[in-house]
């Protein structure tokens, strides 16, 4: 439960779920109000002063589920792992409930996205960036899914860049803002890049990776495998690479095959999403070789609700050994250069598996 900690569900056979959670009385602090939702009518609801788990009466067998600190007192089968593998299993693939909540968390989410790409072409800081975010959104940062990603120019190359800068830069080159929403639990996970004024040929490299980005988010369907998209992903960046002539004289093959594209887009596709960003089952075997850092390796079905976020980088510390390399003389070092400064591109949406196809909640949500 947001915001309510020590609380407790209690899951019986035969009867509602009996949800206790913890209310204090406090002059200390405020207590936290429940406020009356549609969900409610499916449980047991109590609130209690103490911390403790509800009394268990008439409890013959028990498993309790959580942070094994948390349960040393208590009875029961601790975090058995068939049973916490099957809850995860139960997570998979999404209620009408579930979708709606998740396509609330992107309508949300793209109101903020859009006063950040408003603050950005003004000129704001990093922090102002997030101020205007968290306005739009009014979500305070402990209650977002994740701690949001603001990066202005080469900062936009740290893929999970963790501060915001006071202080405007002389020139805003670039913005990548990767920022989400939570509603009743369910998490948005959205990513976008806004070019700066004047920056042209980032803009259009920009443009290239949205069109892929947009076909990427076309091949969700029933009986698709994940990890198919991640690989055409890698010919798509190799096809863009070749086409904005950053790269020359390689086939988008040998780009492919001997890792250049991968120096450009190291992360994976994208994972699942739900009560978690990154929601829980996506890996029921090893990433392969090519794909280390792939968070999802399972064939797609209806309800299933993925990430799709290509990305094109200009990170120094993968690039150095590529052009260092055999490689070195297929790039176009001086637009290289240039470009080096915005620091990168990445662009992701919440797409859910329908029965026939897909359903982008992001641009749903966009429009």
């Amino acid at each position: 439960m947001a915001g309510f900690e020590h609380a407790w569900l209690l899951i019986r056979k035969g009867q509602k779920p009996l949800l206790s959670l913890y209310q204090p009385v406090d002059f200390w602090h405020a207590s936290l109000e429940l406020a009356q939702e549609p969900w409610q009518g499916e449980f047991e609801l109590r609130f209690s002063e103490s911390r403790s788990a509800p009394e268990l009466n008439g409890v013959s067998q028990l498993a309790i589920i959580g942070d094994p600190s948390l349960l040393a007192d208590l009875p029961g089968d601790e975090n058995p792992g068939a049973l916490c593998a099957a809850l995860d299993e139960t997570r998979v693939h999404k209620t009408a409930y579930e979708i709606a909540c998740l396509a609330r968390a992107n309508k949300l989410a793209m109101a903020g996205h859009h006063a950040a790409r408003d603050a950005f072409l003004a000129g704001a800081s990093e922090f102002a960036i997030n101020l205007a975010y968290q306005h739009a959104t009014q979500q305070r940062e402990v209650d977002a899914p994740y701690h949001s990603i603001i990066g202005v120019n080469d900062h936009a190359g740290t893929l999970h860049y963790q501060y915001y800068d006071t202080a405007a830069p002389t020139k805003s080159r670039s913005l990548l803002i990767d920022a989400g929403v939570r509603y009743r639990g369910y998490c948005s996970d959205i990513t976008r890049t806004i070019a700066g004024v004047g920056e042209g040929r980032f803009a259009a490299l920009v443009q290239g990776l949205e069109q892929l980005q947009f076909r990427l988010c076309k091949m969700v369907a029933p009986g698709v495998d994940y990890l198919d998209i991640h690989r055409k992903t890698h010919q798509g960046i190799a096809a863009l690479l070749s086409s904005a002539g950053l790269v020359n004289d390689l086939s988008d093959e040998d780009m492919v095959a001997e890792g250049v594209t991968r120096a450009f887009f190291p992360h994976g596709i994208g994972h699942f999403l739900g009560v978690q960003v990154h929601d829980v089952a996506g890996k029921p075997v090893p990433p392969p070789a090519d794909a280390p850092f792939l968070r999802l390796l399972r064939t797609l079905e209806p309800g299933m609700v993925v990430t799709i976020e290509p990305g094109l980088y200009f990170i120094p510390s993968l690039l150095e050994p590529l052009l260092s390399g055999p490689f070195g003389r297929h790039i176009n070092r001086p637009l290289l250069d240039e470009l080096q400064g915005c620091g990168g591109i990445r662009i992701e949406d919440n797409v859910v598996v329908t029965d026939s196809g897909s359903r982008n909640l992001t641009r749903e949500a966009e429009a």
